[in-house]
């Protein structure tokens, strides 16, 4: 099953690594700007570490004939310490009391899209459901999705 996905794996394992390089880079621009909100930076970690998470599944999906157990419990555990993360970041969101503040589930709820997907994704293969490689492209475009989304709030938004 997971051979079949090689090409998804390979485009997509390309596309998570220049985009977190991206994120780094443009990051840097406003760093001085970025560090003064701890929530911003822990997001914008979140989003970089479900990057990270995307690639490394992406990666494992293309070791040469990885099975599917090996694959849903590399999986499920790349997932779990990405989620130390965004558990974090709903923390430190939690705890802001800025009464400015009103979309406070939306700044953490986006990270835990694909942190899901990939936690079925990796139970599904392991069980040799067919939806787990589905599941876990499901997986790979939230992270692009949530890590872009937290990259123009760190990057545009804090300028305003």
């Amino acid at each position: 099953m997971i051979e079949e996905w090689s090409e998804f794996h390979v485009a997509m394992a390309g596309a998570t690594a220049a985009l977190a390089g991206l994120v780094i880079v443009a990051a840097s621009v406003n760093i001085a700007e970025i560090v003064k909100s701890r929530t911003l930076t822990a997001r914008l970690l979140a989003g970089i570490a479900a990057l990270l998470l995307a690639l490394t599944v992406c990666a494992l999906g293309l070791v040469p004939h990885i099975d599917d157990i090996w694959f849903g419990a590399l999986t499920i555990v790349a997932t779990l310490l990405a989620a130390v993360f965004q558990v974090d970041v709903t923390r430190l969101i939690a705890r802001d009391r800025s009464p400015a503040d009103r979309a406070k589930p939306l700044k953490y709820l986006i990270g835990f899209l694909p942190i899901a997907a990939y936690l079925a994704a990796g139970t599904a293969v392991v069980l040799q459901h067919p939806s787990g490689m589905y599941l876990a492209a499901a997986g790979c475009v939230l992270a692009v999705v949530s890590a872009i989304v937290v990259s123009w709030v760190a990057l545009v938004e804090v300028l305003r």
